[in-house]
């Protein structure tokens, strides 16, 4: 039989689900552990102790990975050279992190094949880099050793990427390769030429197109450094900060627990690419409480994943995928930043809002006073965590740095935070200044810098092994004939592209990791999307059909029946994670509408025109900077999606029948397209259909506060 504890927890208290009172090392140590176990679990890592010689192994071979990332700032070296290297430290760790197999026998230990295939990994990833000099002087004049050393890294590659990714990306390069080699006999809707092996393993290796090509440079160039930034800022200690801090500010409302749980999983968003980490990492503290404040079980695990999925959405580093996304469209990704905050908020905002009416409904009350941490204590005892994090954004937006200066500088900060917030809060305890706490940040450095780098192993793989489609598109003309085959089957229907598109999404990120997602679709389908669109009159700016495709992959991570995190907080609560994921899935409907709303209105994005001409070019690109009209903007559409959550929950003050509800979707068009009712109403003016959406939830409002009246006096 559980019982519920109340805990204290670095001075504050927190409600938890426990069998016995812990010592706070203890309690630490065993969320810790647990946090670990149910990551590794699912991405099939092993895990060694201290004690191990591969832990010491791992953790110096990551830590020269991280100082070599950082080196490059200071010191830039060839682009080609960096990947090439980059892609050489992914490879040996994921071999000895990442077994052949999830089984005892290849989980214990690193047997000696995984040693062979680390070293196979490092040799052919860096032979680029070793022989850059002569290779550069014979462009496309191979040799036979050349081609040898494709083929392996190829094959290796390969089978890196099922180890750590699953066996989805792997297998969908597979099948691009094939495509290339057996062009001729394919069916005559998708026939091309064909290309030799040596062509093939040419292109994919020994040139920027495939392996080496964008997307493993922005991972060498940009991610790394915010995944970094990431994990030092999580062993600083702020993953536990921002959860205490959301926990003070809405731990006494209704439904309080679920509404800190999403704000503590935005702020997680900041430090964790990763849907499933950041589940885990908030889900440990937020779905036993979530549970012991009334959430069923499904709910509460449903609540955290929905969150923590849609972490990949917030502003400023928004995973691996909007690096990839800035470079792709040739823009600053600072603008990336820009044009996703207000669907970002919005987003998060939709679904404070149905748990909002999920708590109405439910009838539930406020976390007991004594569970909820002091909220200005809690706030100032943390506050240099939002230091570097605003130093970052300041960068980034005010002084326009480069992504990777910016990020750079921020780490450099946060690293001297860390150096002295330990001896700081000894001084203001009036406790004795031990050696221990003069080296405890110079530790944290150091597990920030390992942990960043494993971190990482999953995205350098996915970003080379996804060049060999993008490889495969360029030198087969792909992309062409996709148009033909999209244009065939949606009949040139602009909608019934967009559903294509986002259904293909959706089935490609069950198995792939959103950046692999992200990469194959921007090269396959944004281009037919923006392309057909014009066609049909729809003239968009490029990064809404990039936005578009990336949101639905983020999606995948919720939808059943696979849905990793999902999985990862059923585990937590005890709860069925198919059942998990159907009603995560219908919270996330709220982030299904937000592509089809900012591609039809694209000053969601904060974009007011474009070059008809070249609407793929950022420079053609008009932006909003009124600071009226992008308040008018953000409310408006913050009041489209509080109108689209009581359609879907069917609740608003009280109860909504049919005709209520069907009556708030008829509201949401005028909120989030305004210009398209416009358009479709002979409205003299824009801003018309605001006022008529607003007007519907005002009359439904008073309406529903009449019926709360007569059920009040019912139940008297």
């Amino acid at each position: 039989m559980r019982t519920n504890n109340s805990i204290n927890l670095k001075g504050f208290n927190m409600a938890i689900y426990e069998e016995k009172p812990h010592k706070i090392s203890q309690l630490e140590d065993e969320q810790q552990y647990e946090t670990e176990i149910i990551v590794n679990e699912l991405e099939g890592q092993r895990v060694f102790g201290s004690q191990h010689y591969e832990f010491w192994l791992i953790s110096v071979i990551a830590l020269f990975w991280s100082l070599f990332q950082l080196y490059l700032v200071v010191e830039p070296t060839n682009s080609t050279i960096s990947r090439s290297i980059h892609l050489s430290f992914g490879m040996v760790l994921a071999f000895l992190i990442y077994p052949m197999m999830k089984k005892p026998y290849f989980l214990q230990k690193i047997r000696w094949f995984g040693y062979t295939f680390a070293t196979i990994g490092v040799v052919t990833a860096s032979y680029i880099a070793v022989f850059y000099d002569e290779l550069s002087r014979r462009p496309g004049d191979y040799t036979s050793v050349d081609i040898i050393m494709a083929i392996i890294a190829i094959i290796i590659l390969i089978e890196a990427g099922r180890r750590v990714l699953g066996l989805a990306l792997s297998l969908i390069a597979v099948i691009f390769l094939a495509y290339d080699f057996l062009g001729p006999y394919m069916p005559e809707l998708i026939i091309h030429k064909g290309a030799s092996l040596n062509k093939i393993a040419g292109h994919m290796f020994l040139t920027t197109e495939g392996i080496f090509g964008v997307p493993l440079g922005v991972s060498a160039g940009f991610v790394f450094l915010f995944v970094l930034f990431g994990s030092l800022l999580d062993k600083a200690g702020a993953g536990e900060y921002f959860i205490n801090l959301a926990f003070s500010m809405l731990g006494k409302y209704r439904g309080g627990s679920a509404k800190a749980s999403i704000i503590a999983s935005g702020f997680m968003g900041i430090m964790s690419g990763s849907s499933i980490a950041n589940t885990v990492t908030t889900g440990t503290f937020t779905i036993p409480l979530m549970k012991r404040t009334g959430f069923r079980a499904e709910q509460a695990a449903a609540v955290e994943v929905s969150a923590s999925s849609n972490g990949q959405l917030m502003p400023p580093v928004m995973g691996a995928a909007a690096f990839i996304m800035a470079e792709f469209l040739g823009m600053a990704y600072t603008d990336v930043v820009i044009t996703a905050f207000i669907p970002a908020f919005v987003a998060y905002f939709g679904l404070f809002y149905i748990i909002h009416l999920e708590a109405l409904k439910l009838g539930l009350k406020g976390m007991d006073d004594e569970d909820i941490p002091p909220k200005w204590k809690t706030f100032i005892q943390g506050i240099h965590y939002l230091i570097p994090i605003m130093f970052l954004l300041y960068t980034l937006v005010v002084l326009r740095e480069s992504a990777a200066s910016a990020a750079f500088n921020a780490i450099m900060l946060l690293m001297v935070l860390m150096v002295v917030q330990h001896p700081f809060r000894a001084i203001l305890a009036k406790e004795k200044l031990t050696r221990d706490i003069w080296l405890s940040g110079f530790v944290d450095i150091l597990a920030g810098m390992i942990s960043g780098a494993k971190n990482m192993v999953p995205i350098a793989i996915a970003t080379a092994l996804a060049g060999i489609i993008v490889g495969s598109i360029t030198l087969t003309g792909l992309g062409q004939v996709l148009l033909e085959v999209v244009e065939t089957l949606s009949n040139g229907n602009i909608f019934a592209i967009l559903i294509l598109a986002a259904v293909i999404s959706l089935i490609l990120g069950m198995g792939l990791p959103t950046t692999a997602n992200y990469i194959v679709m921007a090269s396959l389908t944004a281009p037919v999307i923006l392309t057909l669109a014009a066609d049909n009159g729809f003239l968009v700016p490029a990064i809404a059909a990039h936005l578009f495709v990336f949101y639905f992959g983020i999606l995948a991570d919720v939808t059943p029946p696979v849905g990793l995190a999902a999985y990862a907080a059923a585990g937590i609560a005890k709860a069925d994670p198919i059942k998990t994921g159907i009603q995560g899935f219908k919270y996330d409907i709220r982030t299904a509408i937000l592509p089809f709303m900012f591609f039809f209105n694209p000053e969601l994005l904060l974009i007011s025109e474009i070059d008809a001409l070249n609407p793929g070019n950022p420079a053609g690109w008009v932006w909003i900077n009124n600071p009226f009209e992008i308040a008018v903007i953000f409310c408006t559409a913050f009041i489209g999606m509080m109108a689209f959550s009581c359609f879907t929950q069917g609740y608003f003050i009280v109860k909504t029948n049919i005709v209520e509800r069907l009556i708030f979707l008829v509201a949401v068009p005028f909120m989030f397209l305004p210009k398209i009712m416009e358009s479709y109403l002979g409205l003299p003016d824009h801003n018309i259909s605001y006022l008529i959406g607003i007007s519907i939830v005002v009359g439904i409002y008073f309406n529903q506060k009449v019926k709360q009246k007569t059920q009040a006096k019912i139940k008297a």
